[in-house]
């Protein structure tokens, strides 16, 4: 037998292997030996054949339609762990964890493939670019540079599927029958073959697709032109990969008549006219208007062009009468483009090259979209809180937005969301206790002065004691609620939730402030964008730590009389820093650490002048208790006012870390004590530089910079990324559920991932 064969001669492991598998498992371990490529039986452990065999069956076995999935086609469609010649990735029990939830409700397989063509690429954050690394990229490498080719994009949908128990496949062609291009999508097995392209769903229906038209010419006898689907199983063809045509291994069968017999015939005595419009600075497709008209200046057509969320050989086409002249309209407005072309048999588009900054382009687009991820909003809102789904999996959260819609769409959430803290956080407040966990933050708040039109400030003021029993820190938070008065703004005194010598600064800490922050804004009126932050003693210990890892939610901060201990002043590059200590304080050398402080600080200014705002005073004469000089940093810090958009970025982790800080973000698992980013933003371009992350996630909004244009992300001569990022309800949601903050709310987010060689 084949598989006894090739186990036994070359790896008697997986000999041992096949014979230690269940018996009524055995048969798909046998499967995997006998077919798998002779690169995959030399690297491949028993216990990875092992795992797969037992997580397809269980997966098989728990989906609704089992019992109509032939034997055949659970062996060559669902078992498979890759592809082409891709890395293989375990990816089998992390999809199916991920994404059976998106399938719910789905009890075939096509209605699940269709469900997960929907939902999986917001999720995963993976999008069509032909920036990708590489065309055959494994279902892991996709995720994590948050782009793919067809090719990437059909084999992360195609494994999705096999995760949950769905045949699929991939189906390709080397070149289409009009020498415009090859192609790659996927197949899924539902009493029958459909087909659907990765990451371009219709709705709930498969055997839809852009690509049907040139699929329906493909020549069956024509090794360049005819349509293929990849078979595990060995067959005597081979699938021709164009990325690499010296590999064979890869078993194939030829399935161009079923989707030649897809044909439609365009109107008798036409021809098919493709457009294509390029960005003149960079090159990149656009979306833009387009128009024809004939010889009376009449509109015989009107679209939008394809950008570079399209695959590559998606093209805005109509069928025209042959031979006729016809004018083309580019773009509106004051830079409006005007050529003529014939109507004939082209095998490219025609194409414009044309300045992206064209007006009304937009507007041209929002005429045919708009009301759609709107209205969908407006609808999705409209149910109780409690009864919502998931937003981010709703598919228009994931339609693309125009600056306009953006700015709709944020009134909408936001309103949304101050409705909900007005109906929720109400009684938190006027108990004057914050409860998270099993912990609880009791809190005061005076107000001074009358209220500014764009909302008042807030200042956070942190008690001494710590490292003391509950009624010594209980008579530190009665003095400070005394220690300080405002010109004008709420002076908000916090009870620390325990008694230990870190009370100011261990974990918990920043979430209370995040989320006594979000309720003032709302409940109070507070401008996010003028909330301080200061403390004395154990406080100013709290201001040493919170300042520079908190950096983003301040305007300024202020320390008094404490310690820093191990943390660094990085993070204070955007939020201006008073320090203020007794000239004889001399326990645990607080007065010596500050003067060390005011050096640091002095230095870092000297190397970026634009950052590092500070002002360190040592009060002569004075111990522990400065008689209150100290509060001549209130006017300081009134002065100034938060930049939540700042052009550079200096993140520095402490031993507590956070997962935004700005316009940056990191995911929680990979996440390093101690991590340093830095990010310079000019213009169109970002700069970053870390030893520390693997992969980054940038917020970006139209107050950053032109969404309308390319962005280009690199680290050092490695580019990152360049392309246009997609504005999404998605992205405002999530960015607005992290700090409840309307200043704080982001459009459009790339991932990057940083090369294995960066240098600082």
């Amino acid at each position: 037998e084949p598989a006894l064969s090739r186990s036994g001669e070359n790896r008697p492991e997986l000999r041992r292997a096949l014979d230690s598998t269940p018996i009524e498992q055995r048969e798909a371990m046998e499967f995997l030996i006998a077919n798998m490529p002779d690169r995959d039986l030399r690297s491949l452990t028993a216990d990875f054949l092992l795992e797969e065999v037992r997580f397809a069956y269980q997966t098989w076995n728990q989906s609704p339609w089992k019992n109509h999935i032939p034997k055949e086609i659970f062996l060559n469609n669902v078992l498979p762990y890759a592809n082409i010649n891709e890395r293989r990735d375990s990816w089998r029990k992390d999809f199916n964890e991920r994404f059976l939830p998106l399938i719910e409700g789905a009890n075939t397989p096509s209605l699940a493939a269709a469900r997960l063509n929907q939902k999986l690429f917001p999720l995963v954050n993976v999008r069509y670019s032909t920036q990708r690394p590489k065309a055959d990229q494994s279902p892991y490498e996709s995720i994590k540079s948050s782009t793919a080719s067809c090719t990437g994009l059909s084999v992360l949908l195609i494994d999705a599927c096999r995760a949950v128990g769905i045949p699929a496949r991939f189906v390709g062609t080397p070149l289409w029958s009009d020498k415009s291009g090859n192609h790659s999508w996927i197949e899924v097995w539902d009493n029958g073959w459909h087909f659907t392209g990765a990451a371009e769903p219709n709705g709930d229906e498969l055997d839809k697709a852009w690509f049907v038209g040139r699929a329906s010419t493909a020549v069956r006898d024509d090794a360049m032109n005819a349509i293929y689907a990849v078979s595990f199983q060995k067959t005597p063809i081979h699938f021709p990969l164009v990325w690499d045509r010296s590999i064979e291994y890869i078993s194939a069968v030829n399935v161009t008549d079923r989707y030649t017999s897809l044909a439609k015939k365009p109107p008798e005595g036409s021809v098919e006219t493709m457009f294509r419009v390029l960005d003149d600075a960079s090159g990149q497709r656009i979306a833009a208007s387009i128009r024809v008209l004939d010889g009376d200046g009449k509109l015989v057509y009107e679209g939008v062009s394809k950008d570079e969320r399209f695959d590559a050989n998606d093209h805005l086409s109509v069928f025209l009468p042959k031979g006729m002249e016809y004018q083309l309209e580019v773009g509106e407005g004051n830079k409006l483009k005007r050529s003529k072309f014939v109507s004939e048999k082209r095998d490219r588009p025609i194409t414009e090259s044309i300045a992206v900054k064209i007006e009304n382009t937009v507007g041209a687009i929002d005429r045919k979209t708009s009301s759609e991820p709107l209205s969908a909003l407006a609808t999705y809102l409209s149910l109780n809180a409690e009864q919502r789904p998931p937003l981010a999996e709703q598919l228009f959260a994931s339609i693309p937005l125009s600056k306009a819609e953006v700015a709709e769409a944020k009134k909408m959430l936001w309103d949304d969301h101050a409705q909900r803290i007005r109906s929720t956080r109400s009684a938190e407040m006027d108990a004057g206790v914050l409860t998270i966990d099993a912990l609880k933050m009791p809190f005061t708040l005076e107000k001074f002065g009358e209220k500014p039109e764009k909302g008042r400030s807030m200042v956070i003021s942190m008690h001494g004691g710590g490292g003391a029993p509950t009624k010594v820190n209980n008579q530190q938070w009665e003095n400070q609620k005394k220690l300080y008065r405002l010109e004008e703004g709420i002076y908000v005194v916090p009870r620390a939730p325990t008694d230990t010598w870190d009370l100011w600064h261990q974990s918990h800490i920043d979430r209370f402030f995040d989320r006594l922050i979000e309720n003032l804004v709302v409940l109070e009126d507070v401008d996010p964008n003028r909330v301080y932050i200061m403390g004395y003693s154990a406080g100013g210990d709290g201001v040493y730590q919170l300042a520079p890892r908190m950096a983003d939610r301040f305007a300024a901060a202020s320390m008094m009389a404490g310690h820093p201990n191990e943390t660094s002043p990085l993070g204070l590059r955007n939020l201006p820093f008073t320090l203020h200590m007794g000239e004889m304080d001399s326990a645990y050398n607080r007065n010596k650490i500050a003067a060390e402080w005011k050096v640091k600080l002095a230095d870092l200014q000297k190397e970026d002048p634009d950052g590092y705002t500070h002002w360190v005073k040592i009060h002569e004469g004075k111990g522990h208790w400065m008689d209150r000089q100290d509060a001549e940093a209130l006017p300081w810090m009134a002065k100034w006012s938060r930049n939540s958009m700042p052009s550079r970025i200096v993140w520095k982790q402490d031993d507590v870390v956070e997962t935004r800080f700005y316009w940056l973000a990191i995911d929680p698992a990979s996440v390093k004590p101690h991590a340093e980013v830095v990010a310079v933003r000019s213009g169109q371009n970002i700069e970053l530089k870390s030893n520390d992350a693997e992969r980054l996630h940038l917020r970006l909004s139209d107050e950053m910079m032109d969404l309308d244009r390319p962005v280009k992300i690199s680290s050092g001569a490695t580019s990152l990324f360049h392309n246009k990022p997609t504005r999404t309800i998605s992205v405002l949601a999530k960015t607005l559920a992290e700090r409840g903050d309307p200043t704080g709310m982001y459009c459009a987010e790339v991932m990057v991932s940083f090369p294995a060689n960066q240098t600082k």
